[in-house]
């Protein structure tokens, strides 16, 4: 039954409007001029810090700067307090794309100017996955690896005419609930129809930064920085 004292409802049109927003981003220093970069994009409910800090635990990352990138939309982890991020929703979802992809490209460009790396190779975790693809596939900074865990390619790559992808590495979790063998068998497909060069690690666990992928990241890290 209506309340009489609403009136009768009136119709509403949806208005977006850019808005300038302020990215972040954590840089780690100590690296020789020139060192490869490992850019790392973070899954949902988390930030930067935590982030980099699951990058340190990939052996052999030493000689690289390693810089963590943080989604633009920050929220508060209820638990904790901390503040967290999300790379996007679904509402406005193709425009929060390209607007996260200019956000990559011009953190990308600055990092690429003042350090001139030998290499470039992009990390995503979960939600940060399709982050990690479309940089790959759109930055147009010259990329020479990509490595994924947990998280699966977005449509936006893979319904795209075939995009030009430097060596992937993609990590699932047996157990992983979210990045299902299934999605990877789908993933796998995709990417076979591109050409793209790609290895898998699969391991024992679930939705985590196994001691197996980090081994298989250290090595395909090696592999990228040797130029192989």
């Amino acid at each position: 039954m209506s309340d009489p004292r609403v009136g009768p409802a009136r119709p509403v049109r949806v208005v977006t409007r850019p808005a300038a927003i302020l990215g972040r981003y954590v840089v780690e220093e100590g690296a020789e001029t020139g060192a490869s970069l490992l850019v790392g994009f973070h899954g949902y409910g988390e930030n930067a810090e935590k982030h980099l800090e699951h990058l340190r635990r990939v052996p052999g990352t030493d000689p690289f700067r390693r810089v963590a990138v943080q989604a633009l939309h920050r929220f508060y982890n209820t638990k904790t307090g901390e503040v967290v991020g999300s790379w996007m929703t679904r509402l406005d979802r193709e425009q929060a794309v390209a607007d996260n992809v200019a956000y990559v490209g011009a953190v990308v460009d600055a990092l690429v100017r003042e350090h001139a790396p030998r290499r470039l190779v992009y990390l995503g975790f979960s939600q940060g996955v399709a982050m990690a693809w479309r940089a790959a596939a759109r930055v147009a900074a010259p990329c020479h690896g990509l490595i994924v865990l947990g998280g699966d390619l977005p449509p936006d790559v893979a319904e795209d005419p075939p995009p030009v992808l430097p060596p992937v590495l993609i990590g699932r979790g047996v157990r992983d609930e979210w990045y299902t063998e299934a999605k990877m068998a789908r993933d796998l497909e995709a990417l076979g129809r591109a050409g793209a060069r790609v290895e898998t690690v699969v391991f024992e666990g679930g939705h985590e930064w196994a001691e197996a992928f980090l081994a298989a990241a250290s090595a395909f890290l090696e592999r990228v920085e040797g130029g192989r």
